[in-house]
């Protein structure tokens, strides 16, 4: 009996000592006071701003953009005119004045009355003629062009364009910026027809360079022609640029025009 207390005291002793080992050293008086227990594995702080662990991570660049596909040349087109915009000259001196009735139904589209009676157009041709260096000889282009204006449809300007491409293109380009008709000096300055609207390749706002292709045009003559330069053609006529060539050509310096220099002749609209 004496050998079992003897052991039942050693197993007692091992356990309590195993007990000892699996007890958290916890300081009960702060435990106590409800203060919280921070463990060892916090993260340490420096004043009010807490630490953030580093990161060794970068950033994938974005991968680059494909280039935009080039921009090509569209057909274009634009055409003031309407039905009823036509008006024929009445006498075979009157092209001019013709040419600012029909400048001014291109222009107004308010409904505000079509300009087309005879007793107009003389009155018109004597405007341009007053305001013409040379009236023996009739309203020249700088008549015309100082009429359009007075009436309320310009500012208008003669312009002389040496080559007939860039001519051409002049006076697409104005019709396009200015929503107006160009005045075309025809048959070596013997004529007047309108320009009412074209066809290019490419809009004139988005290139510089682009191609008229055909140009739209009133001839206040029609349906009359001439024997030397040819018949007048349709109102409203798409005209390829070889065909208006045959009636549209350059113009010498003369006495009325001795500043401008040699070139096709454009009674041009132009901004405000």
């Amino acid at each position: 009996m004496t050998g079992a207390p003897a052991r039942l005291l050693t197993w007692l002793a091992v356990m309590a000592t195993l007990l000892t080992a699996c007890t958290p050293a916890v300081d009960l008086t702060e435990a106590d006071a409800g203060q919280p227990i921070v463990s060892s594995s916090a993260a340490p702080t420096t004043g009010d701003v807490e630490a953030v662990p580093s990161t060794s991570a970068t950033q994938t660049p974005a991968p680059p953009q494909p280039a935009p596909p080039p921009v090509v040349p569209q057909a274009f087109a634009l055409n003031l005119y309407q039905e009823g915009d036509f008006v024929p000259q009445y006498t075979f001196d009157w092209c001019v004045a013709a040419s600012i009735q029909m400048a001014h139904n291109l222009i107004d589209d308010t409904g505000g009355g079509t300009w087309a009676s005879s007793a107009q157009q003389s009155e018109l041709w004597e405007m341009a003629r007053a305001r013409s260096s040379n009236s023996f000889n009739g309203a020249n282009p700088r008549g015309w062009a100082q009429v359009l204006t007075e009436v309320g449809m310009g500012p208008y300007a003669v312009v002389s364009v040496a080559t007939y491409e860039d001519t051409l293109q002049t006076a697409a380009r104005a019709i396009a910026e200015t929503g107006r008709p160009v005045g075309l000096v025809m048959w070596s300055g013997r004529h007047a027809w309108v320009m009412s609207g074209f066809e290019s390749i490419g809009d004139p706002a988005q290139f510089p360079e682009f191609q008229v292709t055909g140009i739209r045009v009133l001839d206040p003559l029609y349906p009359h022609g001439s024997g030397q330069w040819g018949a007048s053609p349709e109102p409203n006529s798409l005209l390829t640029p070889e065909q208006l060539a045959t009636q549209f050509v350059v113009r010498e310096p003369r006495r009325w025009s001795s500043d401008l220099p040699t070139g096709y002749l454009l009674v041009l609209p132009v901004a405000a």
